[in-house]
């Protein structure tokens, strides 16, 4: 497989869907040198994102960092001299469009790595493509699956549901719940949540008196819910990240069903709360800091990192980040970044994976990343704080 020969070929020819525009006129070569220095090709990167669909409330504000963020790397001179380029293909919330994307980003645009995909499913289906061509990926979604099966090309950027959900329940378990009533969404983020808190509860004291699902495209959850409430529960328990996840709180108020709401790290963002309305006052979820920046203690590098980051996205878009998922995207980024400025010229997308692999201390938006050739999630219960709506805002859980 060729790495970077072609590419700015590709870049020029690819402008209109590249991030980090190249300098004028495509050069390569150090100008300082009259052009016969030492070849400072663009570095390219895919990335697989989520721009429409089912997950686009997701992927959006990813692109939007992501597109941020290689402009600032760029102005301050690129990685090592390189440009970086990224390419952003958008799969739809579509597992087949996420392998053709992929397919794309390797075979024609010779990337050296990728970002994404937003969705657990399109990233799992992606290792196929990843495994063949022998390309690091840096996944955005959540899921345990992506790395307890563990592939030693694919890392992971978000609190997978392997540290979320004994949170989740240790949390339900101190509050004195006992029975749950558990609601998924159809994806495989909703899937994988599903499985651990069926398989996790009884460690903590409780039951899963009704366990429901709904697909993204549903418009309605009264049914299950309905089903929910007869079962008995104490408190519901909701695995997703899609749009439609704002419309259970609604369902659960006209159903009068005044019992607690816990959700997913997957509704860690503000369009949830507004969609919800009124309804989503006291829900509560599990995710990183943030969305509460005083939670990585004033003064500490994490504290810099994200207001800084937060300050950025702010001047750069007109409003603060209003969701965690932006975050992944600046951690998926800039790890395969970092990971790059530390290695010598003329690197393979193999040495990148191995330095990828040798991240430790990385100070992210999501938390501290410290991988290992056992561990490409490289975080831990410390990164995580809990929340809940007060006043139509997601609020630090005293």
């Amino acid at each position: 497989m060729r790495y970077r020969g072609t590419w700015v070929a590709v870049a020029c020819a690819v402008a209109m869907v590249v991030v980090g525009m190249l300098p004028s006129g495509c050069a390569t070569k150090d100008a300082d040198n009259g052009g016969t220095g030492a070849d400072k090709s663009p570095y390219a990167i895919g990335a697989v994102l989520s721009l429409t669909g089912a997950q686009s409330s997701l992927g959006l504000p990813e692109k939007n960092v992501i597109e941020m963020e290689v402009d600032r790397i760029n102005a301050a001179g690129g990685i090592n001299g390189h440009p970086l380029v990224v390419i952003i293909e958008d799969d739809a919330s579509d597992v087949d469009q996420a392998v053709a994307a992929t397919t794309k980003l390797i075979e024609q645009d010779e990337v050296l790595a990728i970002v994404g995909s937003t969705g657990t499913g399109q990233t799992m289906a992606m290792r196929a493509e990843i495994d063949l061509a022998g390309v690091p990926q840096v996944s955005l979604a959540g899921s345990l699956v992506i790395t307890q099966e563990f592939d030693q090309l694919v890392f992971q950027t978000p609190w997978s549901n392997a540290l979320v959900a004994p949170a989740t329940l240790q949390y339900l378990k101190d509050e004195g719940f006992t029975k749950i009533g558990l609601i998924t969404e159809d994806t495989g983020f909703g899937k994988d949540g599903k499985t651990l808190i069926n398989g996790m509860a009884a460690e903590y004291g409780l039951t899963v008196v009704s366990d429901q699902v709904f697909k993204p495209t549903d418009t309605d959850m009264s049914g299950q819910l309905t089903v929910i409430k007869g079962a008995g529960a104490d408190v519901v328990v909701m695995w997703s990240s899609v749009a439609a996840s704002s419309i259970v709180p609604k369902n659960m108020e006209q159903l009068g069903m005044d019992i607690p709401l816990v959700g997913s790290h997957g509704i860690a963002r503000k369009e949830f709360v507004d969609s919800a309305g009124a309804a989503a006052e006291g829900a509560i979820m599990f995710a990183g800091k943030i969305l509460a920046p005083e939670a990585y203690g004033e003064g500490s590098e994490g504290y810099k990192v994200a207001t800084e980051y937060i300050a950025r996205y702010t001047e750069t878009y007109g409003e603060p980040p209003t969701s965690t998922f932006a975050g992944h995207a600046y951690d998926g980024l800039h790890l395969v970044v970092e990971a790059m400025k530390r290695l010598d010229e003329g690197f393979t997308p193999a040495d990148l994976r191995d330095e990828i692999e040798r991240t430790d201390g990385f100070v992210g938006i999501g938390g501290t990343f410290t991988f290992s050739a056992t561990d490409h999630n490289g975080m831990s219960a410390d990164d995580l704080v809990g929340y809940v709506v007060k006043d139509g805002a997601w609020s630090i859980l005293e």
